[in-house]
């Protein structure tokens, strides 16, 4: 039996011109040269150096996928195309670059479900756009690099306050060489009523992409916003080291939706960390199907009474991939809630890993916590983790971890063929039916291209 994720549409590279590429390499003329072509205010330069300073001190992670084959030496950090960039109109968007996104569905789904769509290719964001009804209410929705100039001090309240340059080595690299992202502010008691979404794709030979998302979501409001991600195939490897910053005020509600498909030869060693306020809730959605490696752990610190949080995610991991996926909640106010659910599937020598950090802070009274990893799995060579890690510090509190395993037995696919259908689509059946829990809570319904990502497309026999 096969299950199969096609690829052609992301794994083919463009041949596009750039602007300006960024020698090989990291070092204080790197990070100058890029705060410099995008004329940064000394502030940020600062952030920029201080960061660098702290990733030469932090040491590489000793635990989890190996990262032997990532020369960081090698890797250009910063790569600008040959097109203007927050064009407001896709027709001003070059020919070849637009091409790329409409293959994989957008701004086709902008003009079916979402409320505005930002496109990122390599280092820079070429096309953004919002709603006037929204932007009318005071909502903001632009390109990182655009809000440093246009809202500085909002920017500077917020900028890597929740992600901080200490925390790993990586969130040091990604804070001294970011380009480009997402910056939403959502103002008091404003729903947002169809999701914001932003495309970014890494088209770069030994590139890396370093997008900032920062959003704030103000007292009473609600957004729900989705990304998408991929990059072609080469045979060198590349980094994509993001960051995500989420803000979720005291009533307010916000959805993240993702699906990360990075080609194999990347490495996903993205940060991602939301701040939640009393009565907030933050809801996680992702997929991660593409990366040869992969360490990503969405987190949730909730510090005020009452608020919650939910993870769901699915991780797809074939031959030469190693997904290692997981969820990190911090209880640290009374009656907080989260719930975590994860789902895997390792097929041809796969390996996928659940590793998630569950924290009860002392004084957390009645804070509840439940989680439940189902993987499953193909063949023999494949593998399948579970690395839990509890720390219950409040007595009057509660915590539940299940974890399964299971194979697709020959016994099924007979039961199956027996009701007249092949093998192939008793795979599919089977599978269908193991992810659809999750698959139902994507947003499919608001945007073509995650249905191309998430969806898992059966092919072969059994044998």
């Amino acid at each position: 039996m096969e299950i199969k994720i096609r690829r052609e549409l992301y794994d083919q590279y463009d041949n596009i011109r750039n602007k300006y590429v960024a020698p090989e390499g990291l070092n204080e003329e790197t990070v100058k040269s890029i705060s410099k072509y995008k004329n940064e205010p000394e502030w940020m330069l600062n952030k920029r150096l201080h960061a660098l300073k702290t990733f030469r001190e932090l040491k590489m992670p000793n635990w989890g996928p190996s990262l032997e084959k990532l020369d960081l030496n090698k890797i250009t950090y910063f790569v600008i195309p040959e097109a203007e960039p927050n064009q407001d109109s896709w027709e001003n968007v070059p020919e070849n670059i637009k091409r790329t996104f409409e293959k994989l569905g957008i701004p086709e789904a902008e003009r079916k479900a979402l409320a505005g769509v930002g496109a990122q290719y390599d280092s820079q964001v070429v096309y953004h756009k919002i709603r006037d009804d929204l932007k009318s209410k005071g909502v903001i929705f632009e390109d990182m690099d655009v809000a440093v100039q246009k809202y500085p001090d909002l920017v500077k309240k917020y900028f890597m306050k929740n992600v901080t340059v200490n925390l790993h080595k990586f969130a040091a690299l990604h804070g001294a060489v970011w380009s480009g992202g997402t910056f939403i502010y959502v103002p008091k008691n404003t729903k947002v009523d169809m999701p914001l979404q932003a495309y970014f794709r890494m088209n770069a030979k030994k590139g890396g992409q370093f997008e900032h998302t920062l959003i704030i979501v103000d007292e009473g409001s609600q957004l729900h916003y989705i990304e998408g991600c991929s990059a072609p195939l080469y045979n060198m490897s590349s980094i994509h080291a993001g960051c995500v910053e989420i803000y979720v005020k005291k009533n307010a509600r916000m959805r993240y939706s993702s699906v990360e498909n990075w080609s194999k030869n990347t490495f996903n060693l993205n940060t991602k960390r939301a701040i939640v306020e009393e009565n907030g809730i933050i809801e996680w959605v992702g997929g991660n199907l593409g990366s040869g490696t992969t360490m990503l752990y969405p987190t949730s610190l909730l510090i005020g009474e009452n608020a919650r949080a939910d993870h769901i995610s699915i991780a797809y991991a074939g031959h030469d991939q190693n997904q290692d996926t997981g969820a990190k909640v911090y209880h640290l106010a009374k009656n907080t809630s989260s719930i975590i659910k994860s789902k895997s599937i390792s097929k041809d020598g796969g390996i996928t890993a659940y590793r998630g950090l569950i924290k009860i802070a002392k004084g957390a009274e009645n804070s509840k916590c439940s989680v439940s990893c189902d993987a499953l799995m193909f063949d023999n060579k494949s593998q399948s983790n579970t690395y839990p890690s509890i720390d219950v510090e409040e007595k009057n509190s509660d915590v539940v971890h299940e974890a399964t395993v299971g194979k697709i037995s020959e016994e099924q696919i007979f039961y199956l063929q027996s009701r007249g259908l092949s093998a192939e689509e008793s795979v599919k059946m089977i599978v269908s039916g193991f992810i659809e829990p999750l698959v139902k809570e994507l947003p499919l319904e608001y945007a073509v291209e995650m249905n191309r990502l998430i969806e898992l497309e059966m092919e072969g026999s059994l044998g």
